[in-house]
């Protein structure tokens, strides 16, 4: 019995969220900023009339996405779900519980909810999910899409090595664990 146990510990620490090995493709130095308004003097274009449900969709994004910012600079913690640590679906799950969603506590049940979408079609609050480990076969990674800029998509995520912080899509690592998108909102 202590072996089994002894086994599935091993096994459950091998399949965690985030990389086996660290494989760095971006610098040390990693910097979120927002700009701030600055007056406009340009003409004023009138923006198109969003319909009321994608208003509300985006403003729940925007909850959601404040609320895992919030937890920027967390330490890595397998299974948490608490300022004093989080893994990568304890950040997602959090960031939605929060603000009155309930979803699955794993990375790959994650995985199951919601409309797969093409990475093309990504917007704010959408989820991404990977495959970061060689030998499993299964979805072990999630991330919360916090931004979209053209083709660079920026998402919040907790990593074994670095913690709660935002990534690239760009980022040579992450593409290739990429396995797909799912809106849920």
């Amino acid at each position: 019995m202590l072996r089994k146990t002894i086994i599935l510990l091993l096994f459950l620490a091998i399949t965690a969220c985030g990389p086996g090995k660290k494989r760095r493709t971006y610098s040390k130095t990693r910097t979120v900023s927002v700009e701030g308004s600055t007056e406009d003097t340009s003409p004023k274009i009138e923006p198109k009339k969003e319909n009321k449900k994608e208003g509300r969709k985006n403003v729940k994004a925007n909850e959601i996405i404040s609320t895992a910012l919030s937890y920027s600079g967390t330490r890595y913690k397998y299974g948490g779900t608490t300022k004093k640590g989080m893994d990568c679906s304890g950040l997602v799950y959090v960031s939605l519980k929060e603000n009155d969603i309930m979803f699955p506590r794993s990375s790959y049940q994650m995985a199951l909810e919601g409309n797969k979408i093409r990475v093309n079609d990504v917007e704010k609050g959408d989820l991404l999910f990977f495959q970061t480990s060689k030998t499993g076969r299964r979805i072990n990674h999630v991330g919360l899409v916090v931004d979209v800029d053209g083709d660079d998509i920026k998402f919040i995520h907790a990593t074994t090595s670095r913690g709660v912080l935002v990534s690239s899509l760009r980022e040579g690592y992450w593409n290739s664990a990429f396995v797909k998108a799912m809106r849920i909102l």
